[in-house]
């Protein structure tokens, strides 16, 4: 099988290395793509560091992948050699099941194959976009529209397809009032896909320090959550959260900020099990709900969405060898938003 040029950690903690991996043949339903930028995601911090347990090593992480088609199998009709596209968090589902069918892929009833550690219907051990190429069946490859630049793109196959999926389901738009809570890699890119959708957004963070950023984003408001007060006085108020937190945070008084048939919806996921008083959901019929990635066809969507309204995320370029000051920058909050490798550098 061919070999190419990665960068892998070889263990819980470890140091990544830069090394060689074997990607497989391209088959006749397959795309080999040249990766040029792949994003940084918290998710991989966790996974690499084997805090949520079941991490295969050497791990090669990464699923927000932009690149260019460098070959296609003899049966692909969707992509060309020198296409622009991307690849998300899934590169295999069963594609048969009701979910599937529906292009829920994230869903999938049979199995959803994950763009690293994970292993694919072949056998084989699935290794992610922090590498010179990826080899991805066409089905799970999207198109990354004209007049998006790679590198801003590359962190809309996770942390945009995961904040558009709840935006679009719970009917963001024109005359809502929505709040992201946290302005982190998945809320910057949040709010301007929530604004660019006609809704009234504001940020809850806990301090005001990123509150320039969040209205040059396109928030109209911008709360410090610190203040008791100001949750006091917002209770109420909004018709949608996206909480993007992965910490908990004092769910009963964030469900309190709903208006009547209010829903806050989670996409960061805290270790620890999170307490409510069911009485918070009584009042006002509140909801409070979960959302994952989005599938196929709804990445696609975001992806020309967010070509049409020029955005991108805000993000810092830096080279392979720069990959664990990155990760321990993420892990200490100290990117503005996200940092995305450079595959050239390798």
């Amino acid at each position: 099988m061919p070999t190419v040029t990665a960068y892998a950690t070889p263990a819980a903690k470890a140091p990544f290395e830069k090394t060689t991996i074997e990607r497989r043949e391209v088959g006749p339903r397959d795309v080999r793509i040249e990766i040029k930028y792949a994003g940084i995601c918290h998710s991989d911090i966790h996974t690499g560091r084997d805090e949520w347990g079941a991490a295969a090593y050497p791990l090669v992480p990464g699923h927000e992948i932009a690149g260019i088609v460098a070959e296609v199998g003899a049966e692909v009709t969707t992509h060309a050699v020198g296409d622009r596209v991307g690849v998300g968090c899934l590169v295999n589902s069963c594609r048969q099941c009701e979910h599937c069918r529906r292009g829920l892929e994230q869903y999938c009833l049979g199995r959803s194959v994950g763009t690293y550690n994970d292993v694919d219907v072949d056998g084989t051990q699935t290794a992610g976009g922090y590498s010179k190429e990826i080899v991805v069946d066409e089905h799970f490859v999207l198109r990354i529209p004209a007049g998006l630049e790679l590198d801003v793109a590359a962190p809309l196959l996770c942390a945009g397809i995961t904040m558009f999926s709840p935006l679009n389901h719970w009917s963001c738009g024109p005359g809502k009032k929505v709040a992201i809570v946290g302005l982190g890699g998945l809320g910057h890119v949040g709010v301007k896909i929530a604004a660019a959708m006609g809704a009234e957004v504001s940020v809850l963070s806990q301090s005001l320090s990123k509150q320039d950023d969040g209205l040059a984003f396109g928030a109209t408001s911008y709360y410090a959550t610190s203040d008791p007060e100001t949750l006091k006085s917002l209770r109420g108020t909004f018709d949608l959260i996206i909480n993007t937190v992965s910490a908990p945070l004092p769910m009963t008084k964030f469900l309190a900020l709903l208006a009547l048939d209010g829903t806050l919806v989670n996409v960061g996921a805290p270790p620890e099990p999170q307490e409510i008083s069911v009485g918070v959901l009584m009042g006002n019929r509140r909801s409070w709900a979960g959302s994952g990635i989005g599938g196929i066809p709804e990445t696609q969507q975001m992806l020309d969405f967010c070509a049409e309204h020029g955005i991108g995320a805000t993000i810092e370029t830096i080279s392979g060898e720069q990959i664990d000051e990155a990760w321990d920058r993420v892990v200490g909050s100290d990117v503005r938003y996200r940092f995305v490798i450079d595959t050239a550098t390798f």
